[in-house]
């Protein structure tokens, strides 16, 4: 491994079209009719101009939907090469059996046809109802259209096309300028509901111009998303669908080894990060972002374990959603998470304010308390006092049209 700090001698910045901002990049969106409305987009592929490198995270659920079982099986194939990736919403295709099965293999088929490449470079990924057949006399003509239309510029209509529940689009991309050169990062992701990190929770999908072996693509991917889409909730449950690809098209000529390594992974981070806290400010009924960070625990993996614990209690997201300072439900959330460390020695802090210390109360202070949980953003901080590890995990509150939203789901 390259030293750190000359690895690390490089910029990145905003850029402008999300998942088509890097070069070798197309996509076309549009409205197939999965979705009863006419004018809501449900049909997405995303298309590189030539076979490339790639890479996928699929969800952890042993329920896993008929498209991650056929891209990751297509990955598998390949040795980790893909040309296009097809999406559809409104439809899981989860649980629907050989029938499942065979749609999702032949909405790769029929994306590569006019692509001229074979169907296992073409990844497949759904999202919508489970245990609901995929209407493949709407998906097909769908398809045919789509592939043939591709064009750069239309992120912004693939970030639209992938939506369910979501309450808005979310895309993001990063220039990252090197001594070697520059390369672009963009990527889309959807995600509302059903959003519990086993893997990459959600659908998300990354692109690059730089040059990427595809195991060092898979390890980017990997490391990037430990700390971002692996490091969010609103829910705390784990889709059957969950999945997140990434392709590099090599088309930017800067070819990333291990010593510009550090300027991918940041730039990978980068991106990440931003879709990842749409989707959790996106969450379902969501009215405030909370961001939970555990510090002086044992093992950074004790430090995730708490923090996902308080960020998935109902009693936590509830009380923030009242803007009740009650951090005895904090405590008592670190304290089932299944780690040790003497209560005795804990502090919690929200918003910077501190109501637990040396085992005792600091009431005095919850009025001011009260105040920084009325944010859009809540900042709740759990100092464990047995170690030097930490972690964020970042999640939502709940409300009452988290249960509107999903007691109406099917109907």
């Amino acid at each position: 491994m390259a030293d750190a700090t000359s690895a690390r001698e490089f910029g990145i910045v905003a850029a402008a079209g999300g998942v088509t901002a890097p070069l070798g990049f197309t996509s076309s969106a549009l409205h197939c009719g999965i979705k009863k409305v006419a004018a809501a987009l449900d049909l997405v592929v995303i298309a590189a101009d030539a076979l490339s490198s790639a890479a996928a995270l699929f969800t952890t659920n042993l329920a896993k939907a008929a498209p991650v079982l056929v891209s990751r099986d297509h990955l598998d194939r390949t040795h980790g090469l893909a040309r296009a990736i097809v999406v559809n919403s409104g439809c899981a295709n989860a649980c629907t059996g050989k029938d499942g099965l065979a749609n999702a293999e032949r909405m790769a088929a029929e994306t590569a046809g006019p692509l001229g490449c074979a169907s296992d470079a073409v990844l497949v990924a759904s999202t919508g109802v489970i245990g609901v057949g995929l209407n493949m006399d709407k998906v097909v003509p769908g398809i045919r259209s789509a592939a043939t239309s591709l064009a750069r510029g239309k992120g912004a209509d693939a970030a639209r096309a992938i939506m369910t529940t979501d309450p808005f689009p979310k895309e993001h991309a990063v220039t990252v300028n090197t001594a070697r050169g520059s390369f672009v990062i963009g990527g889309t992701a959807k995600g509302s509901g059903m959003i519990e990190p086993n893997m990459a929770t959600m659908l998300g999908f990354l692109t690059t111009d730089a040059q990427v072996a595809p195991p060092l693509l898979k390890r980017a991917l990997t490391e990037s998303a430990r700390d971002t889409f692996n490091a969010i909730t609103v829910d705390g449950e784990c889709s059957t669908n969950d999945s997140l690809f990434a392709l590099a098209s090599g088309a930017s000529g800067v070819v990333i080894d291990e010593e510009l390594y550090p300027a991918l992974l940041d730039g990978f981070l980068a991106v990440s990060r931003e879709l990842a806290l749409g989707i959790v400010r996106g969450g379902e009924g969501a009215t405030k972002l909370i961001a939970v960070t555990v510090r002086d625990a044992r093992s950074v993996e004790d430090a995730r374990q708490v923090a996902r614990t308080i960020a998935n209690s109902p009693l936590v997201k509830t009380a923030v959603h009242g803007a009740d300072p009650n951090w005895g439900r904090i405590l008592a959330a670190a304290g089932r998470a299944g780690v040790m460390f003497d209560v005795d020695q804990a502090t919690v802090r929200v918003g910077g304010v501190l109501l637990f210390e040396n085992g005792l109360p600091h009431d005095e202070a919850a009025p001011e308390a009260a105040e920084q949980l009325k944010k859009a953003t809540v900042q709740i901080d759990v100092n464990l006092g047995g170690g030097r590890a930490e972690a964020t995990i970042w999640g939502c509150d709940l409300s009452a049209e988290y249960v509107k939203i999903n007691g109406e789901y099917r109907t």
